[in-house]
């Protein structure tokens, strides 16, 4: 009897940060990077405290932030923990339990923190 994998979980999480990043990744530093500190095109109270904090305490703002640092934190962890090989790591388990542990670890605080701020 062939054993079963938990990697489909992994990789789902992979594509869908990878997805992600490359639709919003490059549109979100450019607006949070380079737009707003150096006010192209962009309202001078654009992204102010304020803002960022209803933003963040709105459903669909908390649902948008969550997702997107989840899915990036997975996505990164899932990249890393492929390239431990190129560096001499092997893949065993202390590697899957630093890569996998640490996206974990950013998923919870970043729904701890989101829950903690309120609606």
């Amino acid at each position: 009897m062939k054993k079963r994998s938990n990697a489909p979980f992994f990789w789902l999480l992979f594509g869908a940060g990878g997805v992600l990043s490359a639709l919003l990744g490059s549109a979100l530093v450019l607006i949070t990077g380079l737009a707003t500190p150096l006010g192209l095109g962009l309202h001078s109270d654009f992204m102010r405290y304020p803002r960022m904090l209803a933003f963040a305490q709105n459903f669909i703002g908390k649902g948008f932030v969550f997702v997107v640092i989840a899915l990036f934190a997975w996505h990164a962890a899932h990249r890393i923990f492929h390239s431990l090989h190129d560096v001499g790591i092997p893949h065993g388990t202390p590697s899957k339990i630093v890569c996998y542990g640490s996206a974990l670890l950013m998923t919870l605080v970043a729904a701890y923190s989101l829950l903690r701020i309120g609606f």
